[in-house]
């Protein structure tokens, strides 16, 4: 692990792994986690000769920190600074609930520098609260009580989340990891970037996706709901839509075997 400094100032952990690998898999956790839910793709990717690049996103696991940046803008700059440091080219761009929004951003603002192939998961996009012009997100009422929870209660909040994720029975020991990795952010990033998840608009970050893309699913997630995988399907051209029927949305753990099967073939089509 090392830092790389982005354009405000702040430190972005990034963790690279096999640099001499045959190309570059450049991966973006989600709220409130961190680069090690996806160890089993870490581990599976590198194993078959990949290199992986993932970072923790401002606010989140060992990055720094600040009080101000949670917006897209920003946390997508973060993503170009790493991007342009390691001299990445022809890469494939993951992304996993809010940072599947934060590279949607990225394609939108840096015109997909260096992607060669972008890969969603479980994304919270185009908007992860409803508005009066879309339903199909969270309830606003129920995005301001999470916030509202993370600022009273936030181990709560974690304990709510880890549980929240899966659809599948999985062992307490594992539950317990993901909320571990959750209560790992700092209380700002968590507060912040969940603002941020409530107030995003999206919807003209679709039509800057010029590269093959996949979206992966859980059919069962009642944190990200199906119809926005359909919509980011049918505003994104050319795009794919895969759903795995018994995954909620920790979609990298809940089919583990299936989905890694999967990935795999969106990474190598």
């Amino acid at each position: 692990m090392y830092y790389i400094t982005s354009n405000d100032g702040t430190k972005i952990a990034v963790y690279d792994y096999n640099p001499q690998g045959k190309q570059t898999i450049f991966l973006i956790h989600g709220w409130p986690l961190s680069h090690q839910i996806f160890e089993y793709q870490i581990n599976l990717l590198t194993d078959c000769g990949y290199r992986v690049v993932a970072v923790d996103l401002r606010g989140f696991g060992k990055s720094d920190t600040p009080a101000w940046g949670y917006s897209y803008d920003q946390m997508s700059a973060d993503i170009f600074q790493v991007v342009r440091r390691l001299c990445l080219r022809r890469f494939i761009l993951v992304g996993f609930s809010m940072g599947g929004a934060i590279a949607l951003r990225y394609m939108n603002r840096y015109n997909g520098f260096g992607v060669c192939k972008l890969i969603l998961l479980s994304a919270a996009a185009p908007c992860f609260a409803q508005r009066l012009d879309f339903p199909y997100g969270k309830p606003m009422q129920e995005v301001n009580d999470l916030i509202a929870l993370a600022e009273t209660d936030r181990p709560q909040l974690c304990q709510n989340f880890s549980r929240q994720l899966f659809a599948r029975p999985h062992s307490d020991a594992a539950v317990d990891w993901f909320r571990g990795i959750a209560l790992s952010a700092s209380g700002i990033g968590t507060i912040k970037s969940a603002i941020a998840l409530r107030d995003e608009d999206g919807w003209e970050d679709f039509s800057c996706v010029h590269v093959p893309t996949y979206i992966i699913h859980g059919d069962k997630d009642v944190v990200v709901s199906q119809e926005l995988a359909e919509i980011q399907h049918e505003n994104i051209c050319g795009s794919k839509l895969i759903t795995l029927p018994d995954s909620g949305h920790g979609i990298v753990y809940d089919q583990l075997e299936e989905f890694n099967s999967i990935f795999m073939n969106a990474i190598t089509d």
